[in-house]
């Protein structure tokens, strides 16, 4: 599914005038935060907008605002977090040819980012949603997110991804299919559902928690394919 869709071509084009008109640019302004100009960005790459120059914006607004340590925040903040990985995301969508010098630094950078935490390790307690699988991901991140991107980017190799692979390994059914552990926003609906400062957010389901889900399973054998990984 390209812009030679017309459907696409009009979602698109809606989303980058919406999104930039009447002095507040969110792909690349001021306003932009990196959830939301990571996952537009990639999309609008695969749908063949790379050449577009608010795409471009947005590509130099991801590599701009990279933290010291070399991950992203959604908001102000001196260092990266490992839920923020849609910037680190739409760079993987860049072709290697259209990767210039602070792209790939840039890369080089986010990978480590997440590499030298293992993919799972921010702060002194562990995240629990982090270790479960979902789809639809919206902004939200699993090690199956982080497994994906850094093995896309080249780096199935790094010895570093093994706790990573091994919890995917465990995940795995004796069908030799994975499942979806949650839906987004993975909340506990005992501390008054799906609710945040703005209001009530409710999940999209496309497939049943517990049961074989071809979108996972799917992302986990092309993460194993890409290591060598059986």
């Amino acid at each position: 599914m390209t812009r030679a869709d017309v459907r696409i071509r009009r979602t698109a084009e809606l989303t980058m005038r919406r999104w930039t008109e009447k002095g507040h640019d969110l792909l690349g302004g001021p306003e932009s935060e990196i959830c939301l100009i990571g996952n537009a960005a990639r999309s609008l790459i695969r749908y063949g907008y790379l050449g577009h120059p608010v795409v471009r914006r947005s590509i130099d607004w991801i590599v701009r605002t990279q933290k010291s340590d070399g991950g992203w925040y959604c908001w102000s903040s001196r260092t990266g977090w490992l839920d923020c990985w849609e910037g680190l995301d739409a760079l993987a969508e860049l072709p290697e040819a259209d990767r210039d010098e602070s792209v790939r630094r840039s890369i080089e950078r986010g990978a480590e980012f997440y590499l030298s935490r293992r993919l799972m390790r921010d702060g002194e307690a562990r995240y629990p949603p982090w270790f479960r699988i979902h789809y639809p991901t919206y902004y939200y991140y699993d090690l199956l997110v982080g497994l994906r991107m850094l093995t896309r980017l080249g780096y199935g190799a790094d010895p570093r991804l093994r706790p990573a692979l091994r919890w995917l390994m465990d995940k795995r059914r004796s069908d030799g299919t994975w499942a979806l552990d949650a839906d987004h926003p993975d909340l506990d609906p005992a501390r008054g559902g799906y609710v945040f400062d703005e209001g009530p957010v409710w999940p999209l389901r496309l497939e049943p928690p517990g049961e074989p889900s071809r979108w996972a399973t799917v992302d986990a054998l092309s993460v194993l394919a890409r290591t060598g990984a059986r």
